[in-house]
């Protein structure tokens, strides 16, 4: 057995990208104001643009000298235009592997510029998936559409369903508060999201389960909801029986179960009706004077 970590669904291994797994950058890519940037896929390029600036606090002095370029991999990025007061970043920060067990691997950071004053604040938190740090960085004015461009040969949602469930994540604003994640470098690749959900007190504690598959180079998103949070550690501990749906889920799957069923009694009920309305029509000329040679 190989003595290599196994990098898990954010595998950024030395020798293997997984399931960001990114081309190579090539000579003539060129950076872009907002979305993805091919340069950044070489360490040495990531830039945070903070040539001639201070930072403004020492907290956020601090933030940015946690980061090594070196260890991050730009999923995607914004800047402002045109003068650049802000810049949003994804990345995996490859250097979480070698650290604690189960620790969240993607960063969503966020610099503010003061061009008034040459300063700069760096903030930075960490996730499990990259949907929660992309509504993080949604939540502080990065626009939608510019963070959500991931490039390269990132894997594939598998499902509508995955794709609906990360927008639902993206745009929940502070609606789900985080209470655990953990993301497992081994077999099975996966990651998690324990969080209450603000807006229900109907099984509140949600469960965002990412599961990636190497060979068909895709991912699915599950949301699982339970009563409370024992119930749910309880669950991903032990896997005994599917991921419970949420509540609404149901109800959904019933508003379009009756949908059909009344579409479908409509159309029916169409059909006897036509069938005794026909027998009412007045009878043809020919159908009378049928009538009238029987009745003679």
């Amino acid at each position: 057995m190989s003595n290599e970590p196994a990098f898990g669904p954010y595998d950024f291994g030395p020798y293997d990208f997984g399931p960001y797994d990114f081309e190579p950058n090539d000579a003539g890519s060129k950076d872009t104001e907002q979305g993805f940037w091919p340069g950044d896929l070489t360490a040495d390029e990531l830039d945070f643009r903070l040539d001639d600036f201070e930072p403004a606090d020492t907290a956020s002095e601090r933030a940015e000298e946690a980061f090594w370029p070196g260890d991050l991999t730009v999923l995607a990025k914004h800047h402002t235009a045109p003068h650049g007061s802000h810049s949003f970043v994804v990345a995996h920060d490859r250097s979480i592997t070698w650290g604690v067990p189960g620790e969240p691997q993607v960063a969503a950071i966020m610099v503010a510029r003061d061009l008034s004053l040459n300063t700069f604040t760096f903030e930075s938190s960490y996730h499990a998936t990259l949907a929660f740090a992309q509504n993080w960085l949604i939540e502080r004015g990065c626009p939608p559409e510019s963070i959500t461009q991931v490039g390269g040969n990132f894997m594939k949602p598998a499902d509508d369903l995955t794709v609906r469930i990360e927008q639902q994540i993206r745009e929940s604003g502070t609606r789900y508060e985080v209470l655990a994640s953990q993301t497992s470098d081994f077999d099975p690749c996966e990651t998690w999201t324990l969080t209450r959900d603000s807006s229900t007190d109907q099984a509140p504690i949600r469960v965002f389960l990412e599961e990636g598959d190497d060979d068909a180079h895709t991912y699915t998103m599950r949301e699982g909801a339970f009563a409370d949070e024992d119930t749910a550690r309880h669950w991903l501990d032990d896997r005994t029986g599917p991921l419970p749906q949420p509540p609404e889920y149901r109800d959904e799957a019933a508003a379009l179960r009756a949908g059909v069923a009344i579409t479908r009694s409509t159309n029916i009920s169409a059909l006897p009706k036509a069938g005794l309305d026909a027998h009412h029509v007045p009878p043809t000329e020919t159908a009378r004077q049928q009538g009238s040679r029987r009745s003679m």
